[in-house]
């Protein structure tokens, strides 16, 4: 026997000796510098970093584990042998079983599929040897396997596994490994480590995003997309930011070749809204050379990537609301709502989806609950679009139960009711009283500013109970909202002073007189609107000399850019006889035309119904005497002098266009 043969043997009895099982901690324990409430932001303790990572100054995350401190650098490719048999002699250790355990035994990764939390994969793990490809599966489980948890069991979960001493050597052993894994395990570990709260600073996170730049010319079309989605939701940091702009050069080059439409929009979204317009018009050709494999689930997504990316496509839209439109009952509520929530972050419209999902929706009433309604109006009411089959489906539903909405739905649908100005017909009545009913239980309830929304909103729907407003007028309530203050002060007082308008000119039948004390309506807004141009120059064209009066404003809050006063048809001033000669006519019978523009906001989306505030407005000039005339800006933008002439002449005076009518029918 040799002398080296001799020493070998001599070292077998202090290895078996010194073998310590991975679980025997030794030691430090895994430090916890910040409360698992608070999110799992910060994990482990954090120092001056002895050399950068990506050439760039980061703070080291130290890494604690059985006693040793991982203070160094990503491991050496010179070390690397060494230190992966050690770690793999340590999982092989946990992979013995014992006597009574049968011999065969169910594959790893079915075994994986079946683990139901984080500590069952730790569990798992502790019994196999640690390959590269096993360590990221272990890794996406711990994540997966908490994503349909309550919020409460998510985290009793988490804090378990960031307990287990399996968790910390599956760390140990995802640094180590990193540099010689596949490109997709790779992303999936990174995805899976961000995903699960693991501090982004820390040295396993910061080792993840060394290794992807290194290897991001190994990427393929779907590790690209997995590595985009975790980057989407990751702080900057100098690696972090470095390999998000080598993603965006990787996703130019490898666009012609992308064939999957759910890897496109997740390279899409990961572009974001920073990506220059040419790349934006790239990504949207690429897309629709894919149309024809859009999905019902791919459609809905790319109408919310689009949003993400603050790119409005019409061809896409179109393409996908066409499918969303033909399938909208296969769509589930929470990406309805993202669907139209998309829309008005894209400042686009589409009325055939929107109806088709109004009338699904009004169609398919008893299986929705109020919450949900609420949701649909209010995101519709956004989009300035008047659903109307749903406003009455839901009104006859608010009728039959009104008590089954809580005080926040009633603010909020009866913001969406003002809002629209749906006339519901033969459902109004019912409607307010349920509505009112409700609002007189929740009044002791109610702060000050909740009543004062409540009230404005009945005065635009032309409702004044008289419970609300004798609360709302009360000084106590009145005192509550001027010492609120603050920049939501003049948003009240204009609310004030709208109520106390309405009380003067709707004259509601009340118990008694109500009206608002001039010291809580504040100053009235001054007057900083101009007078249409266009509107002008077109009003001076066709009124008398001397009748015509501009930027008039009204009760100190309807701004009128041109009044035209003109007597009334004389048959009608006269009581139907026929004037005298020399006659004269009374002021009062002559007519006041109130002319101004209004922006398209102001009605309903594809219709000629103004909305709430506007409605008030032409309600409260007829009271006052006046016929109203609405011209909408963008109508006078794009004609000429003459043909804005013509366009007022057909609005204003439209008893004039009859007998020419009349002409060319006798002919």
């Amino acid at each position: 026997m040799t002398a080296r043969t001799a020493e070998v043997l001599l070292r077998w009895p202090l290895r078996i000796c010194n073998h310590r099982r991975p679980w025997q901690h030794r030691g430090p324990q895994m430090l916890m510098i910040e409360s698992f409430d608070r999110g799992l932001s910060h994990i482990w303790s954090t120092g001056p970093s002895h050399r950068p990572l990506a050439g760039l100054t980061i703070y080291k995350v130290r890494y604690y584990s059985q006693g040793k401190t991982y203070g160094q650098d990503v491991v050496e490719r010179k070390q690397g042998n060494s230190i992966q048999t050690q770690s793999s002699e340590t999982w092989s250790s946990q992979s013995r079983t014992s006597p009574d355990q049968p011999a065969k035994r169910v594959p790893f990764y079915d075994q994986l599929r079946e683990c139901g939390s984080p500590s069952d994969v730790l569990d798992l793990a502790g019994q196999y040897t640690a390959t590269h490809r096993r360590v990221s599966n272990c890794l996406t489980r711990c994540w997966e396997s908490t994503k349909k948890m309550s919020e409460e069991q998510r985290r009793y979960e988490l804090r378990i596994m960031f307990e287990h001493a399996g968790f910390e050597e599956l760390l140990q052993r995802t640094m180590q490994d990193a540099r010689h894994m596949r490109s997709e395990d790779l992303a999936y570990s990174l995805l899976a480590t961000v995903k699960l709260g693991v501090s982004q600073r820390s040295r396993v996170v910061q080792t993840l995003l060394r290794v992807c730049q290194e290897n991001l010319n190994e990427f393929d079309e779907k590790s690209l997309s997995v590595l985009a989605s975790c980057l989407e939701h990751l702080e900057s940091s100098p690696n972090g930011d470095a390999l998000k702009e080598g993603v965006r050069l990787m996703i130019e080059a490898l666009l012609p070749s992308i064939q999957n439409v759910m890897s496109l929009q997740t390279l899409m979204r990961h572009m974001g809204r920073d990506t220059p317009v040419d790349i934006k018009k790239k990504l949207e050709r690429k897309a629709l050379s894919l149309a024809d494999q859009f999905t019902l689930p791919n459609s809905q997504y790319m109408i919310t990537t689009l949003a993400s990316m603050g790119f409005c496509s019409k061809p896409l839209l179109a393409v996908c609301s066409r499918k969303i439109a033909e399938h909208v009952h296969g769509v589930p509520f929470n990406r309805l709502v993202n669907v139209l929530r998309a829309y008005k972050e894209l400042h686009s419209r589409d009325v055939a989806l929107f109806t088709a999902i109004s009338d699904y929706v009004a169609s398919s009433i008893s299986m929705w609950n109020n919450k949900q309604l609420i949701l649909f109006l209010s995101a519709f009411e956004d989009l300035a679009f008047c659903p109307t089959a749903m406003l009455d489906a839901f009104a006859e539903r608010v009728t039959k139960n009104p008590d089954a909405l809580g005080l926040k739905d009633v603010l909020s649908v009866l913001k969406t009711y003002s809002s629209l100005n749906h006339n519901l017909q033969d459902y109004r009545e019912p409607f307010l009283e349920g509505m009112t009913h409700v609002v007189v239980s929740y009044l002791p309830k109610m702060a000050a500013s909740e009543l004062l929304k409540v009230v404005y909103f009945l005065c635009l729907l032309g409702h004044f109970p008289a419970a609300p407003l004798e609360q709302l007028l009360q000084q106590e309530t009145l005192e509550e909202i001027s010492a609120r203050g603050g920049r939501l002060q003049k948003g009240m007082e204009k609310k004030l002073q709208i109520v106390d308008l309405c009380l003067r000119l709707d004259r509601p039948s009340l118990p008694k007189p109500l009206t608002v004390p001039p010291e809580a309506l504040g100053s009235p807004a001054p007057n900083d609107l101009s007078i249409n141009p266009g509107l002008s120059m077109a009003l001076q064209s066709i009124a008398q000399e001397g009748l015509l009066q501009e930027g008039m404003m009204v009760e100190d809050l309807y701004f009128i850019d041109g009044v035209i006063t003109q007597p009334k048809p004389l048959q009608e001033a006269t009581g139907g006889r026929a004037p005298s000669e020399g006659e004269f006519l009374p002021p009062e019978h002559s007519q006041r035309i109130a002319v101004f523009c209004a922006p398209p906001s102001s009605f309903c989306y594809g219709t000629s119904r103004p909305r709430g505030n506007l409605a008030m407005k032409m309600r409260h000039l007829t009271v006052l005497g006046y016929t109203p005339v609405v011209v909408l800006e963008h109508e006078l933008d794009n004609l000429s002098e003459e043909e804005r002439t013509e366009l007022l002449k057909t609005r204003i005076f439209p008893e004039q266009e009859r007998p020419a009518n009349v002409e060319k029918m006798t002919d």
